[in-house]
């Protein structure tokens, strides 16, 4: 019995899929950490990004061994592809029910990692500049509780008093934890966005695997 073509093709034509969303959650990773890159504030309260940076890694390698196995018609590789799918696929479900269930959790979690950074006054000098580029940037004044986090109000929490945020004293009354816990969900949203479309990649890619796999089998049967 030959080997279906058509599913042959559409198994390399899906790990070209799943290579390329190696590639963007890789690239979306490197942007993060770069963009981010030597703010205190930020690598206290989004972690994970080098955690992200290995999984892209990992399914650009695991695209390449389906291609492989697929055009080679490899029994081994492609039954090694389908259990590598099949873990990520029950991993990446266990973390999206735990992100939805401990989503409060987690705003908490960073919310206790930012205020071990109280009293700003101890911090060291690094701290407070990374914070006041936070602030130019998030529009927000001091980390938990707003403008009483400083001793003296810094230049980058004034603000005009016609922007709505703005406080009675000139200065932003939002408190950078709740701006940074935004910037999260923000980030949480393009990686829920991206691991739904993994998720349909890899059941695709599973039951081509199958297929193909069964089909090599039958072929080596009919031939023996």
């Amino acid at each position: 019995m030959a080997v279906n073509k058509c599913v042959k093709f559409l198994l390399f034509f899906f790990n070209l899929l799943f290579w390329l969303s190696g590639c963007i959650i890789l690239g979306v990773s490197i942007y993060l950490r770069v963009s981010k890159d030597g703010n205190v504030i930020t690598k206290e309260s989004l972690p994970g990004i080098d955690l992200m940076i290995a999984i892209g890694v990992i399914i650009m390698l695991l695209g390449f061994l389906g291609c492989c196995g697929a055009i080679r018609e490899n029994r081994c590789m492609l039954l090694l592809f389908f259990i590598s799918l099949l873990v990520i696929f029950v991993l990446l479900l266990a973390a999206g029910i735990l992100g939805a269930v401990e989503e409060k959790k987690v705003k908490d979690w960073v919310k206790e990692r930012l205020e071990k950074l109280n009293p700003l006054s101890s911090q060291p000098e690094n701290v407070n500049k990374d914070l006041e580029r936070l602030q130019e940037e998030l529009k927000c004044c001091g980390l938990t509780k707003g403008p009483s986090d400083w001793e003296k109000v810094p230049d980058s929490c004034r603000c005009n008093a016609t922007v709505t945020d703005c406080s009675s004293t000139g200065t932003y009354s939002t408190p950078c934890a709740v701006q940074v816990i935004r910037l999260l969900e923000k980030h949480l949203e393009i990686v829920l966005g991206i691991a739904f479309a993994i998720a349909i990649l890899l059941i695709a890619g599973m039951v081509f695997s199958m297929v193909l796999y069964c089909q090599i089998g039958r072929k080596d049967s009919s031939a023996a």
